[in-house]
């Protein structure tokens, strides 16, 4: 059931339908560039490809050997590459189905993956505390580039089309200007476990293990606002910002999904629809729509009570 706490027509708080067939956890769930498909990826080692307005389950791809992490899709829907536990990244060709290269670089689990935006590298963040650059037009299986700043594990790593923004359990939030190829660190004192661009390239969204959303300025790391009220002192719990940059969503561990106004910090909503961790997130790229995922097994697709 979900119990907005107030009725706000203009928030995606009704649940239209569910994305059911992972046996197991999904651990992400990603939209493709123009929100018309998602992918989703599970602990059952399996990654999935919806349409989500439909629950329509198109496709289903085979072939990690633990579970999968992450996914993203390449701009054109044509690929898409995979991060999973078992160290390694596959790149996919989605119509057929099979694997076109296979990356394993990583000494421990990789927790992330993102193609930058002409999809010609991705860039892969590890358990073994590196971020890795990977170039997908050459034959070289090894990575062009490797930022190893972090001490500990990198959960989550966000690009934007000159930076790579990352996230580490050591407490910092990193941002990569690959321009001037200049890092800049802020100390967070906690565990980071998303972090994001805000739409307009001007704030960084951090989520960390202490049960608070913060948002800073990109440039200064000054503190701009906070987001509280959502449980996450345990696990990876994904937060996200609107496709207006309006509002602030976060799963929770309590299986909550937690809305904020970016603004003012107020909490907007409060959504549950999943009985156990809601540990990934996913707004749509042009409307007020959401995707959640949880350990539950199942991805709940929300929209505005008016559509």
């Amino acid at each position: 059931m979900a119990f907005p706490m107030r009725k706000d027509a203009d928030l995606p708080v009704k649940c239209v339908g569910k994305l059911e067939g992972h046996a197991g956890a999904v651990m992400a769930v990603r939209f493709n560039r123009d929100g018309s498909y998602c992918l989703t990826c599970g602990k059952d080692r399996l990654v999935k490809l919806w349409n989500p307005k439909s629950q329509l389950l198109i496709k289903t791809y085979k072939g990690h050997g633990l579970e999968v992490n992450d996914a993203d899709c390449a701009p054109d829907n044509s690929r898409f590459i995979s991060a999973s536990a078992d160290k390694s990244l596959l790149l996919w060709d989605v119509a057929s189905g099979k694997t076109i290269r296979k990356f394993r670089a990583h000494s421990g689990p990789v927790n992330a993956v993102k193609f930058n935006e002409e999809a010609t590298m991705a860039i892969s963040a590890s358990y073994d505390a590196s971020v890795k650059c990977w170039d997908l037009r050459s034959n070289d299986r090894d990575p062009v580039q490797v930022m190893n700043e972090a001490k500990d594990s990198v959960p989550t790593l966000v690009l934007s089309d000159h930076e790579i923004l990352t996230g580490s359990v050591d407490g910092f939030v990193r941002c990569y200007d690959l321009r001037v190829g200049q890092m800049r660190q802020d100390n967070m004192g906690e565990p980071v476990t998303s972090v994001s661009f805000s739409h307009d390239n001007n704030c960084l969204l951090v989520s960390t293990l202490d049960n608070h959303i913060r948002l800073l300025d990109k440039d200064t790391g000054e503190l701009l606002g906070q987001y509280k009220g959502h449980v996450n002192s345990d696990f990876k719990v994904d937060s996200c910002l609107s496709y207006n940059d309006a509002i602030v969503a976060s799963g929770s561990e309590d299986g909550a999904i937690h809305l904020w106004d970016l603004v003012d910090g107020k909490q907007r909503a409060v959504v549950k629809e999943h009985p156990t961790v809601v540990c990934s997130l996913a707004f749509h790229p042009k409307k007020m729509s959401l995707l959640s995922a949880s350990t539950d097994g199942t991805v709940c697709y929300f929209t505005k009570p008016t559509g």
